[in-house]
This record gives structure tokens, C-alpha cells and sequence, in this order.
């Protein structure tokens, strides 16, 4: 009798701290807060700087970026020929581990002179240079790049891809050196809303993100590579690993429209895996690989 008395009592007392544990684990989890920021407010770019390609710095060449009906449009209107002047506008602070999304569309004709891989494509340029350190006739920033294409209503054209100007990649275990790979996305004909998505864990992984499932996963960004023209060659430090840097919406001739560009902040968990995971977990992207 005193023994199964015993038992019960370390039973209650394990119980007890199991409860208190599990309190106590589920009171941190709450505490970990999910809070996306919104890069674009709707009405104006005041929180972004333009650099578009043959032109000076926060010249916004022709009225290129425009803010209008809540959404933020690429607009060639004025432009009797591209000639190559390709455009980005960058938020204006830089960002290490994140969760950008951005929903965008293809809208209308390409602009005259727009060159044919250029119809219906344009980009997220993540880890970018600081726009400031650009050079006037530099045509694209030191950056990775989370390539939109939109299909021309017949053929395959996956979307999210990788695209990598003056940088190279880890894929499947070996550096990438070519410019561009396709993901495993699916096709967006038409000029339908879609929304893409980059969660960028500094140097260590990348996901590109639609519909919920990573389309493509790389990892140790880092400086590197041609396909980048004009630029300061002090900036380019191959080799270099891309921890943080700058977030651009692309310029490349064919109109696009981009709205709810929003980041979730993931540097306040760099280092500290357990809790990365929680967040990520409780924002909805329990899925994904954590590797720090």
C-alpha cells in the first residue's frame, strides 16, 4: 500500500512537471512575434531610392516607377526606346534573415526596344549592393536575384528562378557558376496576380517560395561571376559571402505592377535555431529547412 502510494506520488510530481514545462515552452512560443512589415505603404516611395541604369542616382528617368491606385508600377510610357536602361528601386535599408513576399503582375506591351528574354520578366534582387555604391552606367546590382517571368499564354515559363549578377551559389552541394536556372514552379500566363515569395536565412540557405512549397533551394550566396557591367570593381569582392544587403524590385522593359510588399524580420533569430524554427512555424513556414 505505501509503495503504490509512493508510485502515485511520483507520478502527480512527474505530471506536475510536465504541465509546468509545457506551460512554460508554449508561454515562449507566444512570446516569439510574427510582425511583417510593410515595405511599400500604397501611396508613395519616399522609403525607396531609384537607380536606373545611364542615369544618376534617385533620377527616376521618365517617370519609370510610379505610384498609382495603391500599387506600385514600372511604366515605359514616355520611353521612345529601352536602350538597356535597366531599372531598380531598393528599400532603403538592408536586411540580413527574412521572409519577403511580394505579389506582382505583367501588365500590358513591352517597351520598344526591350530585348526578347526581357518580355514579360522582371525580378526580386535579394542581398543586393548598397544602391550608392552604384556607378551611373551600371546595369544591374551585385545581387541574387528571385527572377518573376510571366508566360506568353502557349509555352512553359516557370517563374521564381534563379538569376545571379556578379554572384555565384552552392546548388546541390556545388557552385553555381552559370547565370540562370529555371525552378520547378508552374507557368503564370495572363496578367493575374501572383504572389512570390523569398525567405533568405543570411549566407546559409535560400528558398524561393510559391503556393507554399519551396520551387527552388540554394545556399552560401556569395560574390562572384560576371553578368553585372559598368559596376566598381572595389565593390566586387569575389569570394565575399553575401550575408545581408539591400532588397530591388526590377526594371527590365515590360510594364509590371507590384503590391503588399512585405518582410518578416528573422534577424532577431540568427543564431538561435530552436526559436527560428518556432517563429517560422507559427508564421506558417514550419516546412522549411533550418540549417543555423
Amino acid at each position: 500500500m505505501k509503495i503504490a502510494k509512493l508510485n502515485l506520488f511520483f507520478f502527480l510530481l512527474t505530471l506536475s512537471l510536465f504541465s509546468c514545462n509545457q506551460k512554460s515552452t508554449s508561454e515562449n512560443s507566444s512570446d516569439l512575434s510574427v510582425d511583417w512589415i510593410s515595405l511599400f505603404n500604397g501611396e508613395d516611395v519616399e522609403d525607396w531610392v531609384i537607380k536606373i541604369s545611364k542615369h544618376e542616382l534617385n533620377e527616376n528617368y521618365l517617370n519609370t516607377f510610379r505610384v498609382e491606385e495603391g500599387l506600385l508600377k514600372v511604366r515605359y510610357d514616355g520611353y521612345e526606346d529601352f536602350e538597356r536602361q535597366y531599372g531598380h528601386i531598393f528599400y532603403n535599408k538592408p536586411f540580413s534573415h527574412y521572409i519577403l513576399k511580394v505579389e506582382y503582375r505583367f501588365v500590358g506591351e513591352q517597351a520598344p526596344g526591350g530585348e526578347g528574354w526581357a518580355y514579360r520578366n522582371s525580378g526580386a534582387m535579394l542581398h543586393s549592393q548598397d544602391p550608392y555604391t552604384m556607378t551611373k552606367d551600371q546595369d544591374f546590382p551585385i545581387s541574387i536575384e528571385g527572377q518573376m517571368l510571366g508566360g506568353n499564354g502557349i509555352d512553359d515559363r516557370p517563374t521564381s528562378n534563379l538569376c545571379t549578377p556578379g554572384t555565384h551559389v552552392v546548388l546541390n552541394g556545388e557552385l553555381f557558376e552559370p547565370h540562370c536556372i529555371n525552378s520547378n514552379s508552374r507557368t503564370y500566363h495572363g496578367d493575374r496576380w501572383v504572389t512570390a515569395e523569398f525567405m533568405v536565412l543570411g549566407d546559409s540557405i535560400v528558398h524561393h517560395i510559391l503556393e507554399g512549397r519551396s520551387v527552388m533551394s540554394y545556399e552560401k550566396p556569395q560574390i562572384g561571376g560576371g553578368n553585372v557591367s559598368n559596376h566598381d570593381p572595389k565593390v566586387k569582392k569575389d569570394g565575399e559571402p553575401l550575408g545581408s544587403g539591400f532588397i530591388s524590385l526590377q526594371s527590365e522593359s515590360h510594364p509590371i505592377d507590384f503590391k503588399n510588399v512585405e518582410l518578416l524580420d528573422l534577424a532577431p533569430y540568427k543564431g538561435q535555431k530552436s526559436k527560428l524554427h518556432e517563429v517560422l512555424k507559427k508564421a506558417g513556414y514550419g516546412a522549411f529547412v533550418v540549417t543555423e
